[in-house]
């Protein structure tokens, strides 16, 4: 399919200007990953709490369930579920719903930008299949959790947007530091701990 030749362009604070429509794996830098995604609200801020529930500390969290999940998952594989929204640092978090009326050309933006964001750390431009699966579960499970918690749903609303949670939250290490919003600060220092300590 052939591209518009249209450029969006975005500048980042590190300097880089990245195409959205085109991304080049040369213009990511994690520094503004980090800093988008720690201003950017999960439910379009409507969760409890000083702050709001960041991307960046929803994608620690998903992180978190999927080692829950899968304990020997490979440094590669926890990158991936780490960065698995990575692309909202320049797209931001678009609910659902509102993502499917907007149709295909969403999620080919969104996709090639994931591209960009796993080739600039060395990672396969996209997930297998398996790994697909085990972090939409994570996601799915962070979503539920952060409902619950966060967003005002009771549980049996939460599970039937969501499904039922194969780990219970008490079993998940410091769940309810991982589940307190965090200050905008804290949510880019402890992504790009996150990273760091994978990446290694």
């Amino acid at each position: 399919m052939a591209r518009n030749n249209t450029r969006a362009w975005q500048r980042m604070l590190s300097g880089r200007r990245l195409d959205i429509l085109d991304p080049s794996p040369m213009d990511v830098e994690l520094s503004d990953i980090a800093h988008g995604l720690a201003r950017v609200a999960r439910w379009n801020g409507q969760t409890q709490g000083d702050y709001p529930f960041s991307v960046a500390q929803h994608s620690v969290l998903v992180l978190e369930l999927f080692r829950g999940m899968d304990p020997d998952a490979s440094p590669v594989w926890q990158l991936q579920a780490l960065l698995h929204d990575a692309p909202e640092y320049v797209m931001g978090d678009i609910i659902s719903p509102f993502k499917a009326a907007m149709g295909g050309n969403y999620k080919d933006v969104e996709n090639r930008l994931l591209s960009a964001i796993f080739l600039r750390f060395s990672l396969p431009a996209s997930m297998p299949a398996q790994l697909t699966k085990l972090v939409k579960k994570a996601d799915r499970e962070a979503a539920f959790f952060e409902a619950t918690y966060l967003a005002g749903f009771e549980d049996a609303e939460a599970r039937k947007f969501f499904g039922e949670p194969s780990q219970p939250a008490f079993d998940l290490d410091a769940f309810e530091r991982l589940i307190r919003p965090w200050p905008t600060r804290e949510a880019h220092d402890r992504f790009v701990a996150a990273f760091e300590e994978i990446a290694v």
